[in-house]
């Protein structure tokens, strides 16, 4: 794949070691040897200085369109094999998200691949959302995405009775030829720009969330009974009589996990992870499992809420209320008070939740042991405490990144941003359902652990890659631009960022590096290969907790209690194209939710245009630095166009700009003062200028 990628170069043994950069030290040592192989079979030449070409012909690459900017696109190839970078007025019309055919340049060496779209393969949509402007003869849609470089013209007679400066769909009609603007038809009007519903349904739009559910799923979903016959309490664990309870956020309408607690006579204690039966409700080839598929995760917007399944399900027959009998899937784990697991059982659970605790409720328990449950609280907080060293002995990395919420009023303007402080009460949950799901993960890859590869039983793993050395590097030189060291040994990373994520907690700079560092390391994916969990330091790791708002956690309770009634492992390529999707709709959940919140840091900015920031620089790029503020988390641009006191240059190499007469300098880490110079709601932007000394 190398050579292939690199036409007309030439590697060395050393070179193609150092391009590939095994993990394994056993792996790079067999690569001279596979060269000579592969030279022997024909697949790749020698030549004169020692180096290897392929002997491939100039080759086609399908990949989508990634369009970064006006000026250029890559195309995105299949994992393994280098981006292609391709000019936009190469680019044949084709525009982010479509699928390309695409013809590969000679190359410049060190660069990436260069190329040529030869045609659009598939369109990557159909509907954009964006925003109207009229003149008197036409009007156009300026699109919401950043990536989209190009307005859509629109018919005075195809605009649906949108007033200028509304947010709109707009449905293509004539895709882009000969240097014409796409064509399009207005199919929904979203309202005014600026307006909190239009501008949310707007993201909405444009990260393709449906709006509701359709009609005949809300049906569906109405015809389940909500009564439980004793025949199927009779089929379960009954834990009604067991002291059982949930905690959750002040606001949450689902709750779909409750631990259940009793002291043994042996000393011991049985700790519960009961999480709600979610695929009793909803059964394989219906509509209603249709549209979890489909949807696959709950996607969490500032001021509400895109669930996987309909609020029949997720508020009501599925959520463990307190005072309610409930059908739940457990995991029941026998626990010494060092919080070492003696026994565990799976399987199914009836359950009568007897309290429902806040966070800050059962924080109030655990801090002054005054309260329902508050001894219990106390010790099931040990106990999680106990798990998380345990944890972070074995090589966890404690990446605790600072979100925030907003205060809004009535009509969703922000009035103040808060940082979420998380406690024990927090962490005590998170804890004890990052056991269950280690557990049951282990427990069914041990089912037939020994056994070949393509023997073992099919499951559904939550699996995070060891981050790639090159970004852990990069991630070191920032640190140290703060004043920070950082061991990128394999062995010592996990330390080393645990070490470095204590020495930040508090200081100004934690946001930025907590950030850089989550960006450095590998993305956690769904799959059915067990490839282990780098930031939990868990050999086998899934998702079992969240059932009403993943798709992945209901496809393991299936598949958990077809192994428990003794069943055959299931087809693996089925899995593993639902684990896909799956990965896909959450990294598309994330994008909108990261928009969302973005969307509400530039109004609330808005409205503080003429306060003084505190800040620090979280970036420096050739056209600009970026600051993040550090009383609200929200990063700003300063751009260097608006420095009017001197020519500012970059330097890339150290992170900084340097004035060419007066060399002042900016620097990776520096705290600075800043005022709000611009913001753009459309683009989601928000322009700083440097507050007067």
């Amino acid at each position: 794949s190398l050579l292939n990628a690199h036409i007309d170069r030439a590697y060395t043994p050393k070179q193609v070691i150092k391009k590939l950069g095994f993990r394994r030290s056993d792996y790079n040592k067999q690569i001279p040897a596979v060269l000579n192989q592969m030279e022997k079979e024909g697949k790749i030449q020698r030549i004169a200085n020692g180096g290897y070409k392929t002997t491939r012909e100039p080759e086609f690459v399908t990949g989508k369109v990634d369009h970064v900017n006006p000026r250029f696109a890559y195309v995105l190839t299949p994992e393994g094999e280098d981006d292609i970078y391709v000019k936009t007025q190469d680019l044949k019309y084709a525009v982010d998200g479509d699928i390309v055919r695409v013809v590969l340049h000679s190359k410049t060496s060190g660069k990436k691949p260069e190329g040529k779209v030869l045609e659009v393969v598939e369109r990557g949509r159909e509907e954009i959302v964006g925003r109207i402007e009229f003149s008197p003869r036409f009007a156009f849609v300026m699109p919401d995405n950043r990536k989209l470089h190009q307005d859509i013209f629109v018919h005075l007679d195809s605009t649906n009775g949108a007033k200028h400066n509304d947010k709109v769909i707009v449905k293509i009609t004539e895709w882009p030829d000969n240097d014409k603007s796409p064509e399009g038809t207005i199919t929904r009007v979203l309202g005014q720009a600026g307006d909190n519903e239009a501008e949310i349904h707007s993201i909405m739009a444009e990260f393709d969330l449906p709006f509701e559910f359709p009609q005949h799923v809300l049906d569906e979903a109405e015809k389940i009974s909500e009564g439980i016959t004793e025949d199927e309490i009779k089929k379960r664990r009954d834990y009604r009589d067991i002291l059982t309870f949930t905690i959750d956020p002040e606001d949450a309408k689902d709750f779909d996990d409750a631990i259940s607690y009793q002291e043994l006579d042996n000393g011991n204690y049985e700790i519960g992870v009961h999480i709600a039966d979610v695929t009793h409700y909803v059964i394989p080839n219906t509509v209603l499992e249709k549209e979890a598929i489909h949807r696959a995760t709950s996607v969490y917007l500032v001021d509400r809420t895109v669930p996987m399944l309909p609020e029949r399900l997720s508020n009501q027959l599925c959520s463990l209320r307190p005072r309610e009998d409930k059908l739940t899937f457990a995991a029941i784990f026998e626990i010494d008070k060092d919080a070492n697991v003696k026994k565990e059982w799976f399987g199914r659970t009836v359950i009568h939740s007897d309290r429902r605790f806040t966070y800050e409720e059962a924080q109030a328990g655990i801090e002054t042991g005054i309260g329902d449950y508050a001894k219990e609280l106390q010790t099931i907080n040990d106990l999680a405490k106990r798990l998380k060293t345990k944890r972070f002995a074995h090589g966890a990395v404690n990446f605790e990144s600072t979100e925030v919420k907003f205060k809004l009023d009535e009509n969703g303007k922000p009035l103040g941003v808060i940082p979420k402080v998380r406690r024990d009460a927090h962490k005590l949950i998170e804890e004890f359902m990052l056991m269950a799901n280690k557990q049951v993960a282990t427990y069914v890859y041990k089912l037939k652990e020994g056994k070949d590869k393509k023997d073992r039983n099919t499951f559904v793993y939550r699996t995070h890659d060891f981050p790639d050395p090159e970004k852990i590097d990069t991630f070191s030189l920032f640190a140290k631009r703060f004043g920070h060291e950082l061991n990128t040994d394999r062995g010592s990373i996990s330390k080393s960022l645990n070490k470095l994520m204590d020495t930040i907690t508090g200081q100004p700079e934690e946001n930025v590096l907590q950030q850089l560092a989550i960006r450095a390391m590998a993305k956690a994916k769904y799959t059915t290969e067990a490839m282990g969990h780098f930031g939990l330091a868990f050999d086998h790791y899934t998702h079992f907790t969240s059932p009403i708002r993943r798709y992945p956690d209901m496809m393991v309770h299936r598949l958990l209690q077809h192994y428990l009634d003794q069943g055959k492992s299931v087809s693996k390529d089925d899995y593993e194209e639902k684990c896909m999707h799956s990965s896909d709709r959450e990294k598309r959940a994330a994008e909108a939710e990261r928009a969302s919140i973005k969307y509400k840091q530039v109004e609330f900015m808005q409205s503080v245009e003429d306060k003084v920031f505190e800040g620090i620089i979280s970036g420096v790029t050739e056209w600009g630095i970026f600051v993040e503020i550090i009383e609200t988390k929200c990063e700003g641009m300063v751009r260097l166009v608006d420095l009017s006191d001197d020519y500012y240059e970059f330097d890339e190499k150290n992170y900084r700009v340097i004035g060419r007469k007066n060399k002042r300098m900016f620097t990776l880490g520096d705290k600075v003062n800043v005022t709000v110079k611009d913001t753009d709601i459309d683009k989601r932007t928000i322009d700083l200028e440097f507050a007067e000394d």
